[in-house]
């Protein structure tokens, strides 16, 4: 008989099992929920509110001088009130509100398991006041010490309700049994009972009202968390935004460190290479003048010492595209010069710039510059060239015009793209107009302060 592996095709896969609930509003609509553990942590969160209501209290102290306005008085007295408790309650709440919500994050853990992160960001520097700073300029702060006042006020109220209202179940409960041991009619709610046939009717609505209760205890602490939910966690437009500093942050960081790798080649090539190379020509220089003129060897050398100057000036070249030493000696407006001298088209630089600026500012405007001079010479048909910097209000604006065909366009190869790329890397923008027949106007304007 031939024995078949795998799943047959005519019974059904195997069912997918459910997903554990994460929450109590989402516990409270399974089936065996009366049975689980949801209505106990649903009970403990509501009744743990009283607790965390007493830590919260320092807070109905410093807002006491609103209440006392509230009762009345001249104007005067109750806006010097009204002043104080504000002043009070915005100096001193956020220190209070703060501790109370990374507990109360912790709390909700027992009706909600879903991760609940902080809305709060890293201080930028260290130290007390950069912390103070960011924590009183930041939504969350003012949205926990909006919770820690509910929390204050609201939550007391409902533990004691919710406390009251088991000890009343309990006593309608066992009614029948305390109906027994008392010669006296019992208190039970607005009526008496003195026997245990007018208990019957108490205690079976308890025991309706306990079959309910779980649903009752989740649908609250649900609704209670949520709000807490909503007010201590960080909102998505928070968390992008700390995600966007911490991508430009990081972005920085690459910069720098490709500037310092960048500079480390060319040194490397300077000191290294270029000179070994430079002895290498004298050496082959010297060894040509030892042989008779018009001899094998001395045309083979000199051969080789054309090369090897040629070679000089190739890797001089690629040291000076690597990064220009007079950019780093001189700064940008220097550096513009030297381009405008090597150009094969006339070019005009004016270039006043109050300060030396940032190395990766300096030398992502000389790239782009290089890099628009090199494609109007090879693209625009342009007479002459014009190239302005300056600096303003934290801004390096540099702009490449020339009296070319026009018609610039980053899909037609022109290298566009990679400009604007290099720009982007540092925060800026590239603003382009070449219109058909020209003119054609490159601006880049870089964000940065003077060094």
């Amino acid at each position: 008989m031939p024995i078949t592996t795998g799943t047959d095709p005519g019974t059904d896969p195997a069912p997918t099992p459910a997903r554990a609930p994460r929450t109590a509003l989402e516990a409270a609509r399974r089936r065996r929920f009366p049975l689980g553990s949801w209505p106990w942590r649903s009970a403990a969160y509501l009744l743990t509110g009283g607790p965390m209501a007493l830590v919260a209290a320092p807070l109905l102290l410093l807002g006491l001088p609103l209440v006392i306005a509230a009762s009345g008085g001249g104007p005067a007295r109750i806006t010097i009130l009204i002043a104080l408790g504000t002043v009070l309650l915005a100096g001193a709440g956020p220190l209070v509100a703060m501790p109370v919500a990374s507990w109360e994050r912790r709390r909700l853990r027992l009706v909600d398991v879903r991760p609940i992160r902080s809305g709060h960001h890293r201080p930028p520097a260290p130290g007390a006041w950069a912390w103070l700073r960011t924590r009183y300029t930041e939504p969350a702060t003012w949205r926990e010490l909006g919770h820690a006042l509910l929390l204050a006020t609201v939550a007391p109220v409902l533990a004691s309700v919710l406390a009251l209202a088991l000890l009343v179940l309990a006593m309608f409960l066992l009614s029948p049994l305390l109906v027994l041991g008392s010669d006296r009619p019992l208190a039970l709610g607005a009526g008496k009972a003195a026997t245990v046939a007018e208990t019957v009717p108490y205690a079976a609505g308890a025991a309706v009202a306990v079959a309910v209760l779980p649903y009752g205890l989740a649908l609250l602490a649900g609704a209670c968390a949520s709000v807490a939910r909503v007010l201590l966690q960080g909102g998505s437009s928070e968390r992008l935004r700390t995600e966007l500093v911490e991508v430009s942050r990081s972005r920085a960081r690459l910069v720098d460190a490709f500037e310092a790798e960048r500079r480390r080649i060319e040194r490397d090539l300077h000191d290294g290479a270029q000179q070994s190379l430079l002895g290498l020509t004298l050496q082959i220089g010297l060894a040509r003048l030892d042989l008779p003129p018009g001899s094998a060897a001395a045309e083979n050398l000199d051969s080789a010492h054309r090369q090897a100057k040629q070679l000089m000036v190739e890797l001089r070249e690629l040291i000076h595209g690597i990064h220009p030493r007079v950019l780093t000696d001189r700064g940008l407006p220097a550096a513009l010069g030297e381009l405008a001298d090597q150009s094969a088209l006339p070019v005009a630089v004016e270039g006043e710039l109050p300060g030396r600026l940032p190395a990766h500012v300096e030398a992502t405007a000389y790239f782009v510059v290089a890099e628009a001079l090199a494609n109007a010479a090879k693209h625009s048909e342009a007479t002459r060239i014009g190239v302005g910097a300056r600096w303003r209000d934290g801004l390096l604006t540099v702009e490449i015009q020339d009296d070319g065909k026009g018609g610039a366009d980053p899909a037609g190869g022109t290298g566009l793209t990679g400009l604007a790329d290099r720009v982007a890397v540092i925060d800026g923008r590239m603003l382009v107009s070449s219109p058909l027949g020209g003119p054609t106007l490159l601006r880049v304007e870089l964000p940065c302060t003077l060094i």
